[in-house]
C-alpha cells in the first residue's frame, strides 16, 4: 500500500524530532552538564546563606539562581516534549518535576518558608546519579520490611509509655506527666541523648528501681530494634547488588552465546566449502 508524500512527511516530521531529541538529551555530555549545573546551583544556594557574601555579590546570586532554574524548566520541558506522556511513567521524571516545581513557587513573604525549599534542588543529584539511584531504590524495596518493624517498635513504646506515666508521671511531669511526653522522653531515651544524667538518674533518686525499666527497655529498641532496620537495608542492598550482577552476568552469556552462534555458522560455512572443494577435486580427478 502506497504512501503520498503529504502523508510520508507530517506525521513522521514530529516522531522524529522526538526520537533526535531523545537521543540529544539522554547523550553522557547533557547528563554530565545537568549534573555540573545541579552541584553548582547547590553551592551557590549554600553559599548565598552568608549574609558576607550577599553584601560583596548583590544581586548576582539571586540572578545565578534564576537562570540555572530557567535551565531546569527548559530541560524538563523538552523531556516532556521527547517522551510524551511517558515521561509520567518514570518516577524520577516525576520527582524531577517536583523539585524544581518548588522553586517556581511565588516569592513572597508569606511564602518565605518554601522559598527555603528551593534548596532540595540538590536532591537532584538522586535521580542523575545512576549508583544514588540504586540506594534510593533498595531504600524503597525496604519499606514493606520495616513496617512490620515500626509496627513492633511502636507497639513497645506504647507499653514503655503507659507504663512510664502511671509509674513516674506524678513525681516527674515534665518528662512522664502525660503519655506524648512520656514517649517523647523515651524517644530521647531510646537515642541514648543525655539519657543518663538528664533523665535516669534523676528518676532514680526518688525511684531507685527505675534501673530496671529502663535499662531492658534501651536494650530492646537501641539495641535490637534499631539494628533490624540496619539488617534489612543491608540485606535489601545486597539483593540490589545480586540481582544487578545476574543481569550483567546474563547479558555476558547472551553475548556469548551470540559470538558462538556466529562462530558455529563460519564454521558449517567453511565445513560445507570444504565438503564441496572435496566434491569438486573428487569430480575433477575422475574426469582424468
Amino acid at each position: 500500500m502506497t504512501q503520498t508524500s503529504s502523508d510520508m512527511n507530517t506525521p513522521s516530521a514530529p516522531t522524529d524530532h522526538r526520537a533526535r531529541l531523545r537521543l540529544f538529551l539522554e547523550q553522557p555530555r547533557v547528563h554530565n552538564a545537568i549534573l555540573a549545573l545541579i552541584i553548582f546551583n547547590a553551592i551557590t544556594l549554600g553559599v548565598g546563606t552568608s549574609k558576607w557574601v550577599q553584601a560583596q555579590t548583590g544581586d548576582l546570586l539571586f540572578v545565578v539562581d534564576k537562570i540555572v532554574l530557567t535551565i531546569f524548566v527548559i530541560e524538563l520541558v523538552l523531556k516532556l516534549y521527547a517522551y510524551g506522556l511517558s515521561f509520567f511513567r518514570n518516577s524520577w521524571n516525576i520527582f524531577d518535576l517536583f523539585v524544581v516545581g518548588v522553586g517556581l513557587l511565588p516569592q513572597t513573604a508569606g511564602l518565605s518558608a518554601l522559598r527555603g525549599l528551593r534548596v532540595i534542588r540538590a536532591l537532584r543529584l538522586l535521580s542523575v546519579i545512576p549508583q544514588m539511584r540504586a540506594v534510593v531504590q533498595a531504600l524503597l524495596d525496604a519499606l514493606p520490611g520495616m513496617g512490620a518493624v515500626i509496627v513492633m517498635i511502636s507497639i513497645v513504646f506504647y507499653v514503655f509509655g503507659v507504663m512510664a506515666t502511671i509509674m513516674y508521671g506524678a513525681a516527674f511531669d515534665e518528662w512522664f506527666g502525660s503519655l506524648g511526653r512520656s514517649l517523647y522522653s523515651l524517644f530521647q531515651i531510646m537515642t541514648l541523648e543525655s539519657w543518663s544524667m538528664g533523665i535516669v538518674r534523676p528518676v532514680m533518686e526518688v525511684y531507685p528501681s527505675a534501673w530496671a525499666f529502663f535499662v531492658p527497655f534501651i536494650v530492646i529498641t537501641a539495641f535490637s530494634v534499631l539494628n533490624l532496620f540496619i539488617g534489612l537495608l543491608v540485606n535489601t542492598m545486597q539483593s540490589a547488588v545480586e540481582d544487578e550482577t545476574e543481569a550483567e552476568f546474563e547479558k555476558l552469556r547472551e553475548l556469548v552465546r551470540e559470538e558462538t552462534d556466529q562462530v558455529d555458522a563460519h564454521v558449517l560455512e567453511l565445513k560445507a566449502e570444504l565438503v564441496a572443494l572435496r566434491a569438486e577435486l573428487s569430480a575433477a580427478r575422475e574426469g582424468k
